[in-house]
Parts: C-alpha cells; sequence; structure tokens
C-alpha cells in the first residue's frame, strides 16, 4: 500500500506522493554513496596509521619517526603515498566514461549493480594486500565500482523522486556519502588500537559490507520508469511502474512528459555530441564548472587527509583519527540538515550562504596556522582545538551546500536526450579534479604552507560569486520542464535563444 506525502498539480507538478516503495528504492540506491565515503574516510585513515606506513610507505615512517630537521608541513610528501589516494579516481574517471553507455543502454539498476560487485573486489583485494601493487590494483577495482555509482546513482535519484521533493531525496546520495565517511572514521578509530599492528586490515576489508549491500541490493531495485521508456520497453510496463512510484492511479500527464522526452531523445545518435550544441550550452558549463568548483572547496583535502592534517599540527595519532570522527558527525548532520530544507529554501540559498561560512573559516584557519605553525614543534592546545572547530565549521558549511548540491544540481538539469551523457561529463571532470588535488595536495602543503588555506578560500570566493550571478533556482521545477529555467535567465537566455523560446511555448 502507497504510503505518503500528497503532492499537488499545481506550478507544473504531477500527482502523487512520495511513496514507502520510492522510499525503501532510494535508500537502497543511495548505498552507492555509502561506498564512495566510505573509501574517502577510511583510505584517510589508514594513511595516519603508523603500522600501514612502516608496511607500504617506509620512507615515510622513517621521516615521521627520526627526521627531525624536515618541516611539518612536509612530513608526509610522498608521490607513492598520494597514488594509493588517488589511483582510485583515475579508475574512477575511465570506468564512468564506460558508465555512461551502460545506463543508457541497459538502465541504471545494471550500473549500480556492477558498481557494487567491482567495489567489492576491490575492497576485498585491499583488505589481503602484502604489497603495493595489490594495494594499488585494489584501488582501481574501488575506483571502478566508484565511477560506475556515482554515474547511476544520482540520476537513479532524481528520476524516482516527485519533483517537489527531488532535492531531499537526491541529496540522500551526499547525506550516505556522509554516513560512509562517518562509518570510515570509527572504524579507523577502533581498529588504530588492536595490538598486533594489522587493525588497518580490517579497516579496508569492511568496506565489503556496503558494497555487499549495494551489490545484492541492486537485484531487486526497481528500473525507473524514464530508463524503461527510453530502453523503449512498453510504455504500459514504464505506467505500472509510475502509478507505483508515485501511489497514485492519474500519472498520465508525467507519462506523457516522459514519452515525449523520450522521442526527442531517440533522435539524437551521439548524446556527446549533441550536447556541444548551443542550446545545451549552459548545461554542459554547469556540468563542468560545479563538479570543479565542489573539488576546489577544498573539501576533500580535509575528507582524505584530516588525520594527517591534525598530526600535523600537532595531535596523536589517536587524538587525530578522534578529530576526524568528529568533522564526520559535524558534516553528517549539515547535510541531514540540507535534505530537510533544500526544497524551501532552494539551491541557491543554500550555495551562497555555505560559500561565505566556508570562506570565512577557510580564512580563519589559514591564518591561525600562518602565525601559529611553524616548519617545526607543533602549535598549543588550544590553537590546535580553535583550528579543529573552525575545520567543523567549514564542512558543516559544505555539508548543506557544496556537498550534497554539487551532485543534486548536475542530476537534475539535462534533458533526457543528454541525461547520460551530461551525467557522465559531470563524473569525469569531478573525478579528474579529485585525482588532481588528492595527487598534489601533500606537496602543495609542502611548499605552500599555510597559504594552502587561502589558495582555496580564492576559489570558494569565485565559486560562490559565479553561483550569484550564474546559476537560476531548479527547485520545484519537473525535469522534463527544466530548460525553462534558462530561457528566463538574464544570461543563460542570450544563449539559447531561439531554442529556449520554442521549449518555453511547449511548456
Amino acid at each position: 500500500m502507497a504510503v505518503g506525502v500528497a503532492l499537488t498539480g499545481e506550478g507544473g507538478q504531477y500527482n502523487g506522493k512520495v511513496t514507502r516503495f520510492v522510499i525503501l528504492s532510494c535508500m537502497m540506491a543511495a548505498t552507492g554513496g555509502v561506498i564512495f565515503g566510505y573509501d574517502i574516510g577510511i583510505s584517510g585513515g589508514v594513511t595516519s596509521m603508523e603500522p600501514f606506513l612502516e608496511k607500504f610507505f617506509p620512507e615515510v615512517y622513517r621521516r615521521m619517526k627520526s627526521d627531525t630537521k624536515i618541516s611539518n608541513y612536509c612530513t608526509f610528501d610522498s608521490e607513492l603515498l598520494t597514488s594509493f589516494t588517488s589511483s582510485l579516481y583515475i579508475a574512477g574517471l575511465v570506468a564512468s566514461i564506460f558508465a555512461s553507455s551502460v545506463t543508457r543502454a541497459y538502465g541504471r539498476k545494471p550500473s549500480i549493480l556492477a558498481g557494487g560487485a567491482a567495489f567489492l573486489a576491490g575492497s576485498a583485494l585491499n583488505g589481503a594486500a602484502v604489497n603495493i601493487y595489490m594495494l594499488i590494483l585494489g584501488r582501481i577495482l574501488l575506483g571502478v565500482g566508484v565511477g560506475f555509482a556515482n554515474q547511476s546513482v544520482p540520476l537513479y535519484l532524481s528520476e524516482m523522486a516527485p519533483s517537489k521533493y527531488r532535492g531531499a531525496i537526491s541529496n540522500g546520495f551526499q547525506f550516505s556519502v556522509g554516513i560512509g565517511g562517518l562509518s570510515a572514521s570509527l572504524i579507523n578509530y577502533g581498529t588504530e588500537k588492536i595490538e598486533g599492528g594489522w587493525g588497518w586490515r580490517i579497516s579496508l576489508a569492511l568496506a565489503a559490507v556496503p558494497a555487499s549491500i549495494l551489490t545484492l541490493g541492486a537485484i531487486f531495485l526497481p528500473e525507473t520508469p524514464n530508463s524503461l521508456i527510453q530502453r523503449s520497453v512498453d510504455h504500459q510496463t514504464a505506467m505500472l511502474m509510475l502509478q507505483r512510484i508515485r501511489g497514485v492511479e492519474d500519472v498520465q500527464l508525467e507519462l506523457e512528459d516522459l514519452i515525449k522526452a523520450n522521442n526527442i531523445s531517440k533522435t539524437i545518435q551521439h548524446p556527446f555530441r549533441k550536447i556541444l550544441e548551443r542550446r545545451y550550452r549552459p548545461q554542459l558549463v554547469m556540468a563542468i564548472a560545479i563538479p570543479f568548483f565542489q573539488q576546489v572547496t577544498g573539501i576533500n583535502v580535509i575528507a582524505f587527509y584530516a588525520p594527517i592534517l591534525f598530526r600535523t599540527i600537532g595531535l596523536g595519532e589517536s587524538a587525530s583519527l578522534l578529530s576526524a570522527v568528529m568533522t564526520g558527525v559535524v558534516g553528517t548532520i549539515s547535510t541531514f540538515i540540507s535534505m530537510l530544507i533544500v526544497d524551501k529554501f532552494g539551491r541557491r540559498v543554500l550555495f551562497i550562504v555555505g560559500g561565505l561560512q566556508m570562506l570565512v573559516s577557510q580564512m580563519m584557519i589559514g591564518g591561525v596556522m600562518a602565525t601559529q605553525l611553524g616548519d617545526h614543534g607543533g602549535v598549543s592546545k588550544g590553537y590546535a582545538y580553535l583550528v579543529l572547530v573552525l575545520i567543523g565549521i567549514y564542512v558543516a558549511g559544505f555539508g548543506w551546500s557544496w556537498g550534497p548540491l554539487g551532485w543534486l544540481v548536475p542530476s537534475e538539469i539535462f534533458p533526457l536526450e543528454i541525461r547520460s551523457a551530461g551525467q557522465s561529463i559531470n563524473v569525469v571532470v569531478n573525478f579528474l579534479f579529485t585525482f588532481i588535488v588528492a595527487q598534489t595536495f601533500l606537496a602543495m602543503l609542502c611548499h605552500f604552507k599555510a597559504g594552502i588555506f587561502f589558495f582555496f578560500g580564492g576559489w570558494v570566493m569565485v565559486m560562490t560569486l559565479f553561483v550569484y550571478f550564474f546559476l537560476p533556482e531548479t527547485k520545484n521545477v519537473p525535469l522534463e520542464k527544466m530548460e525553462t529555467v534558462w530561457v528566463e535567465h538574464w544570461f543563460w537566455r542570450r544563449i539559447v535563444g531561439e531554442f529556449g523560446k520554442d521549449t518555453k511555448n511547449e511548456a
């Protein structure tokens, strides 16, 4: 029996409810976010564990233990160490390109299933690793899993959700990323205390738990109506699925719009070539700019290397891992708050408020570290805890702005004919710059020192201005009517021109 919140037909909304069926399906699919978050959190934690460093990165371990001349900012500067973290993202980048074709041709469900299976294999290999080659190969398999999951899960959530509550349901992906990261931090904190120095194996191997849930759960996931129609399955099947997920019998208006969008998409033989056309210029710009900006907020610096960063300012191994747990709690709570308010206040307000919050906190962190942390020694406990509080404020700002919205907005702005291609570009750009930031951060920390926070703060200022001037509001707009927001925008209407007028008349 369908139970949920009723939706009205006003303002272009379709009939329907937020049904239990939709909630359960989206919760299962969002486990794809858990595997992504778990990996980010676990890799940052194990790279601060001394037994792990001694086994796989002995040079870093030696510098940390015995080299008193090396700068605090340069202790962990190792290309091999950053390769362990960043190899996943190159693999994810390549995998997401293939995932686009799979998602378009076979549906969202097979991509989610493939992502879970690859991640499961990678977690087994990492947990059993006896040398650096096994470790990196496992990371590559994890990357394939994350590439498929990040390409398909945001699409799945946005297509299953009623438009009025699409923001809250789609933000479930980033909330799941936060849950995964928090779980990883708690596990790292516990396994670090295991005597014998093998706790890191448990941390890496436990990635198999969310991967197993995703892989098995994907077998039972329903396919989205959009995908059923796109793959030329009988429209009756799509209508029955639409009635089931909306909890009402009258879904004719939404079905007709889906069929109309699909008929347009069927004329597109080369979606990656199509997305380069002038009429899709706003979506293409957002598909590149939003994931780029999301990475240069500096958040993955905190996510990957929080324990290392806390050790840099003088906290011990256990205290560093506990501090990472605390920031994980803050991030998860703030993302949950975003889920509750994103469809009320809109995307733009959260982007701008969160951006200002991140900017101020980053400048303050940079100021404290520039004045209090030299190349040798640590900072006083008072300043160390001040930095921890400021990082918490920064993580909260990201948690209700660029964290969830960086996935939500790209997943909802593309028309069906270029949706898989657009999401693929979004994921590729995201992985590319995640890789660049992960690969270069420790070297940048060594050379920029405290200036690294001013570097990322400058980018936060740029992206906040970009949102203010160029991103239209998308809350409550049905996916099939989304092109109208560009027609009504002061800048983009000059670009889409006559194409936009046709769209507006149809709407």
